[in-house]
């Protein structure tokens, strides 16, 4: 059964639920004055989805590393973040995109809790931070019922798009399985074959599309199971999760499909 979502998805910059701890390795406090709800989403968008403010607080410098959270794993608690031990983020709830955080390229012990709780662990490594801006993406699940819960690190592309919109599209839902994006009743192919763990980009004029996310086919002709209206402008640069499950009634968590956008510059 397709999914119809018609309200304007919001292509805003989603701030962390939980703020911003300062550490001594980090730069900013995050602190946007932005509410969260309680799914993750922005509070503050007028009634069509849009938040009233298109231009994103904090911008990505060119030195230096840049680096954002997002928890994308429908089945996991909120979460705290540690880098080298220090608490950065605190609380973030499933669908949360954090501010970007200013870093020194360099290898980092990162472990990710359930909030208010240290001793359940559910990811301890060592990462390697470039220079240049990174998004460490929760994904998977706990229960790892079709995948393995495992954060992964995206290189985000924040150059200058000139003209075009640029929109990167990030396969995070666990039962879903390799999908074609289409626009114009499958005219046009954004995205074809993307499988779970997959990102992909594209650049596109900006203004209105349906997104039509199919089941990848030889043709990207399969059919249309989830649709979402979006309305990128020109010279910005978005995410575009597909996050939550295609069966949620039998999945591990109560998380339909959807689609969250953030702003990445």
């Amino acid at each position: 059964m397709v999914q119809n979502h018609t309200r304007r998805r919001a292509l805003t910059l989603i701030g962390t639920a939980g703020g911003i701890a300062l550490a001594g390795c980090m730069g900013g406090d995050g602190d946007d004055g932005t509410e969260m709800s309680d799914d993750g989403s922005d509070d503050g968008t007028s009634d069509d989805g849009m938040n009233d403010d298109s231009e994103t607080d904090d911008e990505t410098g060119d030195a230096g590393a840049n680096v954002r959270v997002a928890h994308l794993s429908p089945d996991a608690p909120n979460v705290d973040v540690y880098v080298d031990g220090d608490t950065v983020l605190e609380d973030v709830p499933y669908r949360a995109v954090s501010d970007y955080l200013e870093l020194e390229p360099a290898s980092y012990e990162v472990m990710i809790t359930a909030a208010g709780d240290a001793d359940t662990v559910v990811f301890d490594e060592e990462l390697e931070i470039a220079e240049g801006a990174f998004t460490v993406a929760a994904l998977g699940e706990l229960s790892e019922e079709n995948q393995p819960f495992a954060p992964a690190v995206l290189e985000d592309d924040v150059s200058d798009p000139g003209d075009s919109a640029r929109v990167r599209l990030v396969h995070a839902s666990p039962d879903a399985p390799a999908v074609d994006v289409t626009v114009g009743d499958g005219e046009t192919v954004l995205f074809e074959g993307a499988e779970f763990g997959d990102a992909a980009t594209t650049e596109v004029p900006g203004g209105e599309y349906a997104l039509e996310v199919r089941p990848a086919t030889e043709n990207n002709d399969g059919d249309v199971v989830a649709t979402f209206d979006v309305a990128p402008e020109a010279g910005n640069v978005y995410t575009a999760f597909a996050v939550g499950y295609l069966e949620p009634e039998s999945a591990p968590a109560d998380a339909p499909f959807d689609l969250e956008v953030v702003v990445d510059h």
